[in-house]
């Protein structure tokens, strides 16, 4: 006889296939009362066989979990699918000094399997205004965040590992400072920022080699009451890149748009572009005189297969 859990976790199985797509199935439930075969999402993921070359979802019902996660790079092919993205959260407090971690353990999630997959989650760092506290580190090369929620203040979001390619798609991303950065190639496809504090929403290390870094395509900006003026973004190395193209820029966004870090030098390399964005804050007249204005032709030519272009080319699932 099956054991009660195990038999209602099948259940939920059943019920929820069609949630995630009508070719695809759940194999693991968790649940935080204990009716699906984890109530951690940790164990849960802990579970799947490494370095599987067929995905594994692993279905999240709601609830608040208190959890640091990390997918290592031999869990491969993961899917994250929440029941639903306000009220399925994944949250945890660290900051960088907390016992003088450093920004890059303070993470509440930390994807490096390839192909690994969110949908309908939030992830969130609690800390509060304190520094620099992650809420989602994404080193997976052909990453998918699909409508989710990234919560926190100061270096929200690490885009790592410079050969990965990631795909946002329907997400709000919130924070104060540099609250979306790294080295990673990033496509961002009708999200929601949110700028809490007059600051930098980007802060993009892009190796020189790599075409792109950032494009945030069809996006919309928005800001907290009382903030008077934003950036678009800054470089944090020399290289970085960084487009905004027919997005919703508000008239809070600095007229200079973008600062460069106090490094006069990166004048000459940062690779920060504009195209047909509107909104009182996507007047380019005052722009600083080494950010760019795309022409047509130029801007055809940033397309998701131009940008995730590489030893294999890679067409995000939905993106299709």
């Amino acid at each position: 006889m099956l054991n009660k859990h195990l038999l209602v976790g099948l259940i939920c199985i059943l019920l929820f296939q069609p949630i995630f797509s009508q070719n695809q199935h759940v194999d693991i439930v968790v649940a935080p009362n204990g009716s699906g075969q984890f109530s951690s999402i940790q164990a849960a993921i802990n579970s799947v066989r490494d370095f599987k070359s067929e995905r594994t979802v692993i279905f999240i019902k709601n609830g608040i979990y208190y959890e640091k996660i990390v997918i290592p790079p031999w869990k491969t092919h993961i899917t994250l699918l929440g029941e639903s993205e306000d009220h399925t959260i994944i949250s945890n407090g660290d900051y960088a000094s907390l016992n003088q971690m450093g920004t890059f353990k303070t993470y509440t999630c930390l994807a490096q399997g390839d192909g690994f997959h969110a949908e309908n989650l939030t992830f969130e760092n609690s800390a509060g205004e304190v520094g620099q506290g992650v809420a989602l580190d994404v080193e997976s090369d052909h990453a998918e965040i699909i409508h989710c929620k990234l919560l926190g203040n100061q270096d929200t979001l690490f885009t790592g590992n410079e050969n990965s390619r990631q795909f946002y798609k329907d997400c709000f991303i919130e924070g104060t400072t540099d609250f979306i950065f790294g080295p990673a190639t990033a496509w961002f496809e009708k999200c929601t920022l949110f700028s809490k504090k007059n600051s930098y929403i980007t802060a993009a290390s892009t190796p020189s080699d790599k075409l792109y870094g950032y494009v945030f395509n069809h996006c919309t900006i928005n800001v907290k009451q009382g903030v008077t003026c934003v950036y678009l973004g800054r470089p944090w190395r020399p290289y970085a890149s960084v487009i905004f193209m027919y997005s919703y820029l508000p008239a809070q966004i600095c007229p200079a748009g973008w600062d460069n870090w106090h490094q006069t030098d990166y004048n000459k390399t940062a690779r920060f572009a504009e195209f047909d964005n509107y909104g009182a804050g996507a007047i380019l007249g005052e722009r600083v005189k080494w950010s760019h204005s795309l022409t047509k032709v130029q801007a055809a030519d940033v397309t998701i297969q131009h940008v995730f272009a590489g030893t294999k080319d890679w067409i995000p699932d939905h993106f299709k």
